[in-house]
């Protein structure tokens, strides 16, 4: 398993409520939504690659 950093996220609150009712509907928690759109932003971006281990639902972190 790979091991997670933890950091503080300030977020307003509107956001955060979007990103919550999103997570939601994707049968996601609030932190699992957030890193998915980080690894879809990151590969749209180029700049991360998948990897054979990686799942479709989860990032690695470095």
């Amino acid at each position: 398993m790979l091991k997670k950093k933890t950091f503080v996220l300030r977020i307003d609150q509107e956001k955060f409520d979007a990103l919550e009712k999103w997570a939601a509907e994707e049968f996601r928690s609030t932190n699992g939504q957030i890193e998915w759109i980080i690894d879809q932003a990151l590969r749209k971006a180029g700049r991360w690659k998948k990897n054979d281990s990686d799942s479709s639902n989860s990032t690695a972190s470095n």
